[in-house]
């Protein structure tokens, strides 16, 4: 999965497929202009239209795509519904809750900096804001996702550096 800016927000591209799996797994957090133009730069030649996206069908926009879900253990996260559940319980989580965790479990066991947070989460120069600001996200964060004690600890701290999501 590969987590890019684009037009200032957050966009998530799920590659791992075939070529026509590409298309039905893309999942943006934009609005649908963004998204054709996304469209049109990752796939060049191929034609949009106003009423139905993009052609050929297998590249829909619908409600009856793929949803971008991550599971983990008893951990579940859905990108479109922006819905987070530990064992089957939704758990209320801030955007910005949500975006730092999208972010980290649909890379895991990759280390993001605090500055690499902060440009893909808050699109916001790192100098505005401070290490402070996401230590306070993923404190709440963390709490917010350990609904029992034998919960494992999602979100692990990479000292001075950043964190990352990892069971162990």
């Amino acid at each position: 999965m590969i987590v890019r800016r684009f037009h200032g927000k957050l966009a998530v591209f799920d590659l791992s497929g075939t070529d026509t799996q590409i298309g039905e797994k893309l999942a943006l957090l934009l609005d649908e202009k963004q998204r054709k133009e996304l469209a049109q730069y990752l796939f060049g030649d191929i034609v949009l239209t106003a009423d139905t996206g993009i052609n050929p069908p297998k590249y829909n926009w619908q409600q009856d795509s793929p949803l971008t879900e991550i599971q983990e253990g008893d951990l579940y996260i859905c990108l479109e519904h922006r819905l987070v559940t530990v064992h089957k319980q939704e758990i209320s989580l801030t955007a910005k809750e949500f975006d730092i965790l999208f972010l980290l479990a649909s890379n895991p066991k990759r280390v993001f900096t605090y500055e690499l947070i902060m440009d893909l989460v808050w699109n916001e120069d790192y100098t505005y804001y401070s290490r402070k600001a996401i230590n306070n996200h993923v404190s709440n964060l963390r709490k917010k996702l350990k609904t029992r004690p034998d919960d494992p600890d999602y979100i692990k701290s990479a000292t001075g550096i950043g964190y990352k999501f990892a069971l162990q």
